[in-house]
């Protein structure tokens, strides 16, 4: 069957790992949306962080953003949005309290105070170039709690990668986690990791089955690739499911057809073999 839409990570799938588009993914995705494949990129990242990526194709994209919370336009309309509710992330942050460092608020605002933080450090070895990158969008409040005057996108926990194992542990066992689903993401070659709470039931996977739904199609129609463990329902969703080279362990144990690395074109190269053949 034709593959009739693709969905694509970004960060470590379509980016390389300097975090830019390889000339040979922008031109597989522009190529493989002329032939009437839609094309999502399906991202932990915030709208306007996932834009700069999305600007750099010719076509227009369907952006689900924030690990399934919300999906856009790429031209700016909002298509579908699965808000955290603010007691859940206030329970949730009264509960991290050893983990003070770690969280975030993501609010769906338009430009200011979209991520909240209890101190931003701006030389912070780990996160100091995203601070640096979303300066406009970010400011801080303390204590967080106080931020929440309206129902959040996610809390999102953000340091290394055994810190956000610890927490993800926490997290998961709490009492009340049956109200809020987590996403994991890891990057073990640079000691750094994201746990994402949202709302419940809420994944790449899940806001993908329903963008598919409502476009009449079925999960037979669609490829999905992807590197990391937020990806999984994502993955495990799609007809036609393709593992990145350098994905972690977890992600290759599943048996998926595996590509490229994405500092080798991994995504293109998936592209080529499994979808505009087939069109």
């Amino acid at each position: 069957m034709p593959v009739r839409l693709i969905a694509l990570d970004i960060d470590g799938t379509l980016l390389d790992d300097q975090s830019q588009l390889p000339e040979i993914n922008r031109k597989a995705v522009a190529d493989a949306a002329a032939r009437g494949i839609e094309i999502a990129l399906v991202t932990g990242r915030r709208y306007d962080f996932a834009m700069p990526i999305a600007r750099q194709f010719p076509c227009p994209l369907t952006m689900i953003v924030n690990n399934g919370a919300m999906v856009k336009s790429s031209g700016g309309e909002t298509q579908l949005v699965r808000l955290l509710s603010r007691d859940v992330a206030r329970r949730v942050l009264d509960s991290t309290s050893e983990f003070r460092e770690m969280p975030s608020v993501c609010f769906n605002r338009p430009r200011e105070n979209q991520l909240i933080f209890d101190r931003i450090d701006w030389g912070d070895p780990l996160r100091g170039g995203y601070f640096e990158r979303n300066r406009e969008f970010i400011s801080e409040m303390s204590p967080l709690q106080d931020c929440l005057t309206e129902d959040p996108i996610q809390v999102m926990f953000t340091g290394s990668a055994d810190r956000a194992r610890d927490v993800e542990a926490v997290l998961s066992q709490l009492p009340f986690c049956s109200e809020y689903s987590l996403a994991v993401t890891l990057y073990q070659n640079r000691d750094f990791g994201l746990v994402d709470v949202v709302s419940p039931g809420c994944s790449k996977g899940s806001t993908l089955a329903a963008w598919v739904e409502r476009r009449g199609w079925s999960r037979q129609d669609v490829m999905a690739i992807g590197d990391n463990l937020n990806g999984i329902e994502m993955l495990q969703y799609a007809g036609l499911p393709v593992v990145m080279g350098n994905s972690v362990p977890e992600l290759k144990s599943l048996g998926w057809r595996e590509t490229l690395t994405n500092d080798q074109g991994g995504v293109a190269a998936a592209i080529e073999a499994y979808a505009l053949g087939a069109v």
